[in-house]
């Protein structure tokens, strides 16, 4: 991760801990909701040249009280198992929150997907689904893609798997449409941002058109989430990416600019870096990018009044607490970008039916169900005096505790 301190994973289990003693749960029930269920870390070798890399790759399960685990799976060169572990955790809070029958998993392999050619990548993603494919399956655990992964590496792990296993699509999410992917799951992620964004003005009294947004991030998350915004009526003022960043006060055209693959090339009134567009004045600040960009060095900076996380992590506990004693309202990510897992969901279960649904059903079943869970965090906020981060973990942690103590895992 991007900060020092206490572990990402140490971080979620703190929330855990606090939800737990809100709930009145008992010291030993906490203490199993913060554990993961299996930690598999394997080697990948990679012909290189002449030469052999071992690269190490991770799948950590971490509940499947409330279903099949569910998480996806990142490239990246800082990918540790403290990292895999506490997305695997967040996965399943964030599953619980939204009410999907899911747990929680995370995978990934410590590799610098941007120097990868296409068939190394392949080859990465196959080893990954043979070594895993004992501990994967339909109504075991689920990935799908993350940071450095996409639908084309999900096309692979689905042949790889269904090679060893036969034919079942929905192993894996997050695929192409052409190959059982849904119309609707690439955009998820970043059209719940975008709608929880407004949702989240309403509710505070800010007129949503016309209301100016900067966005860190434009892959997958980003971009939807500017686009999604712009047709809602807002006016996107800044986007970054780790190429550099935008400014547009009047506002972006965020459908010129949408099929650019980096904002490298995109011409703008003013140029900025991913880090000064955090501190950039705007309405709402959508950091979806990489965790921990918002910490104890810059958070007496931002200045923003509504922070909509897209990344996971992307506040430290520090700055988290920083911001909401200046009276910013933070969405926490295990609610503000679950529209992945969401759309997932519905991926999935047009796989098991072998039935397509049209995409503005997609839309329309995504844009209620997330307005839904909006609505029972708000209502959860009131009921317990406490801020949106706090009130999501109650719900999520009560549901996952119910469903532990119910399954009879105690026994």
């Amino acid at each position: 991760m991007t900060h020092s301190g206490p572990s990402a994973f140490d971080e979620v289990n703190e929330k855990v801990a606090q939800a737990g003693e809100i709930l009145g749960l008992k010291p030993g029930i906490i203490s199993a909701l913060s554990s993961c269920e299996r930690e598999v870390v394997i080697s990948i070798p990679l012909r290189r040249n002449d030469d052999v890399d071992v690269l190490v790759g991770y799948r950590v399960q971490h509940s499947s009280a409330r279903g099949p685990r569910k998480g996806g799976i990142r490239f990246h060169q800082d990918v540790d198992l403290d990292e895999v572990r506490a997305l695997a955790s967040l996965m399943t809070w964030k599953t619980a929150l939204i009410d999907v029958p899911f747990g929680g998993a995370k995978g990934g392999v410590a590799v610098d997907a941007s120097k990868l050619t296409l068939i190394e990548k392949e080859e990465i993603i196959r080893r990954w689904t043979r070594s895993l494919v004992h501990v994967l399956g339909h109504h075991r655990d689920i990935p799908a893609p993350d940071m450095g992964t996409d639908a084309k590496t999900m096309a692979w792990l689905m042949d790889e798997f269904h090679r060893l296993e036969g034919f079942q699509p929905a192993c894996v999410t997050g695929k192409p449409v052409e190959l059982f992917g849904a119309p609707g799951r690439e955009e998820a992620t970043g059209r719940g941002v975008a709608q929880i964004a407004a949702a989240t003005l309403e509710r505070n009294g800010v007129k949503v058109k016309g209301a100016t947004v900067a966005i860190q991030g434009f892959g997958n998350v980003g971009r939807y989430a500017a686009l999604v915004c712009y047709e809602l009526g807002m006016k996107v003022i800044a986007l970054a990416d780790v190429t550099g960043g935008i400014v547009d006060k009047k506002g972006i055209e965020v459908p010129s600019i949408f099929s650019h693959k980096t904002l490298e090339s995109v011409q703008a009134e003013e140029r900025i870096t991913g880090d000064q567009l955090l501190e950039i004045k705007c309405d709402v600040l959508i950091p979806a990018a990489l965790g921990g960009v918002i910490n104890e060095k810059n958070c007496a900076k931002i200045n923003a009044g509504f922070i909509i996380e897209g990344a996971n992590q992307p506040l430290t506990s520090a700055a988290d607490k920083h911001l909401r004693n200046q009276g910013v309202v933070i969405v926490p990510d295990i609610l503000a970008n679950s529209g992945g897992v969401m759309g997932s969901y519905f991926e999935w279960t047009q796989n098991i039916q072998e039935f397509s649904w049209p995409i503005e059903k997609f839309r329309r079943e995504l844009d209620s169900r997330m307005e839904a869970a909006f609505s029972n965090v708000n209502e959860t906020a009131k009921k317990y005096s406490v801020d949106l981060r706090s009130a999501a973990f109650v719900l999520a942690v009560g549901r996952v505790a119910k469903a532990f103590e119910m399954r009879g895992s105690l026994v």
